[in-house]
């Protein structure tokens, strides 16, 4: 039995360091808009096709905050706000940690 300790792989940490000023810059990008009293983080995800990310600020999980809004409707408008442009409301879609993601059209 070997119980020698693994070494990490070190093309794939070479490779993560390579990438990391991209992924630093790609972050730091972030657009923070005010739909309905709450704040949204607006960030770009891929250029082609033009896709956009949507992050609500959770304000701490204030019980006292604003009352109850739909988030898609909230979404939509801190996209638009944040860019300018239209969004595709076919390509809208929310993962499981309630993040927004959905393509634009600018004219």
């Amino acid at each position: 039995m070997n119980t020698r300790p693994k070494r990490p792989n070190t093309v794939a940490l070479v490779a993560l360091c390579a990438l990391w000023p991209a992924i630093a810059t790609a972050q730091d990008a972030s657009v923070t808009v005010h739909v309905m009293s709450r704040s949204w983080a607006v960030t770009q995800v891929s250029q082609d096709p033009i896709v956009y990310r949507a992050t609500r600020d959770m304000n701490n999980l204030n019980p006292f905050g604003p009352p109850a809004r739909l988030r898609t409707h909230q979404a939509i408008a801190a996209v638009q706000q944040a860019t300018g442009c239209t969004v595709d409301r076919k390509t809208l879609y929310q993962n499981i940690s309630g993040q927004f993601f959905a393509r634009v059209t600018c004219k």
